[in-house]
């Protein structure tokens, strides 16, 4: 059962784990924090506090409670963390306790396969804390969490519903990526703003190399459809693709791709759009969107390896059909997730930076901390590198193939 242990409006705040707050001054109302294991104990509070808006899919409680159910990870792992101010509950931390290396880490459940997080929360109420409000909220929820030495929260957007800074307290942080989206209020304006002549030619002769091969066809599937092929094709595309980079398959490696299958279910409470692109009936383009009120966000884009088709561009002519279509269709937000890719250049107006954030539960978790924080800079640092970038993955090919290494196994953790 949810127990709630209040910090007075007046009171000061000492440190969780090493992380000290700064001195407290006046904070309208009572702060207060209570814990649970059970999901469906918060299920209501969620509810209403993702109905002012998400970030991401991993806000959204029937995503949540899908993955929780599809990876059957067990209660003793689940944490949920709720904070109210003079007892309307504000904040939602939603965690998955797992090792890491050995070291026991509370962490956002999807991992790397949502582009972003935060908090699930009423941004008005949460901005109205004010710095010192905040950390104290912070402070209160944290400190009822027992049973690892760190909590790592990664891709935490700086600014969120018109916010910024909203979770600058909430530990320590280090500036990664940025989430990349299209916001337009519909295909006239998103073709006017993103598209010249120049780049409209261009598009149009991708087409007529692709329409050169055969009969093309552009389909949306939604929940309870024929997903089962496109889906499977789309995995297949994928893995084909990481083999080229020279990078292990997160789907096949961690057995993920059932999780993809159940949330198209007619009954998964999530909504799933596949938007499939075929050529002679073959699918050669896929993307995988999950839509939460009238954003889309794009988890899993994929296309053939087939050199004779991709002179046509398929993944660029699916994408074309895409914006075409979508914002018209009631959805005002795109979100094509972190990292620089060349169809984010081309479409996504608004680019929005991420942060990781960390606390130190225990002394060791402190240590962990500031070494990890290390880790980050150095590694967004090299891919910032073109030069080295490519060396380590042309190693990294040459040593898999020598060693026969980047076969599926077993899931395992491993560090973000």
């Amino acid at each position: 059962m949810l127990a709630f242990q209040a910090i007075p409006a007046n009171s000061s705040a000492s440190g969780v784990g090493t992380q000290a707050l700064p001195i407290a001054g006046r904070v309208l109302g009572e702060i207060s924090a209570a814990v649970t294991d059970d999901i469906r104990e918060v299920e209501s509070i969620w509810r209403g506090l993702q109905a002012g808006g998400v970030e991401s899919p991993g806000q959204s409680f029937d995503f949540i409670r899908l993955w929780v159910e599809n990876r059957r990870i067990a209660r003793t792992d689940q944490r949920y963390v709720v904070g109210s101010v003079d007892g309307v509950p504000v904040a939602l931390l939603a965690l998955h306790r797992k090792r890491v290396r050995g070291v026991p880490v509370f962490t956002w459940f999807p991992g790397a396969n949502v582009g972003c997080y935060a908090p699930v929360a009423n941004y008005g109420r949460l901005a109205a804390l004010e710095p010192i409000g905040r950390s104290l909220l912070w402070q209160s929820m944290l400190s009822r969490l027992e049973g690892a030495d760190v909590v790592y929260l990664r891709a935490i957007p700086v600014e969120v519903g018109g916010h910024a800074g909203l979770f600058n307290e909430l530990g320590v942080t280090v500036a990664v990526e940025k989430v990349y989206r299209s916001e337009y209020a519909n295909w006239e304006e998103c073709d006017r703003l993103q598209r010249n002549k120049s780049r409209r030619k261009h598009d149009r002769q991708q087409g007529d190399r692709l329409s050169a091969l055969g009969d093309v066809t552009f389909e949306v599937i939604r929940n309870g459809g024929d997903t089962t092929g496109a889906i499977d094709t789309m995995f297949r595309q994928r893995s084909a693709r990481f083999k080229v980079m020279g990078v292990r398959d997160p789907f096949a490696h961690d057995r993920l791709t059932s999780f993809y299958h159940d949330a198209v279910k007619p009954d998964s409470g999530v909504d799933v759009r596949l938007h499939v692109l075929r050529l002679n009936a073959e699918i050669v383009a896929v993307r995988y969107n999950i839509v939460q009120g009238d954003r889309m966000f794009c988890l899993i884009s994929s296309m053939s390896d087939d050199p004779a088709i991709q002179q046509g561009s398929p993944g660029k002519q699916c994408l074309l059909r895409v914006m075409q279509s979508v914002f018209d269709d009631g959805i005002r937000v795109f979100d094509m997730g972190s990292g620089f890719t060349d169809e984010k250049r081309h479409w996504c107006n608004v680019q929005t930076p991420l942060q990781q954030h960390y606390i130190g539960l225990t002394r060791q978790g402190a240590l962990i901390v500031a070494a990890h924080q290390a880790f980050q800079r150095a590694r967004f640092a090299l891919k910032a590198n073109k030069q080295v970038r490519s060396a380590i993955r042309g190693a990294q090919v040459l040593f898999d193939r020598v060693t026969g290494a980047g076969k599926p196994e077993a899931p395992a953790e491993k560090a973000e």
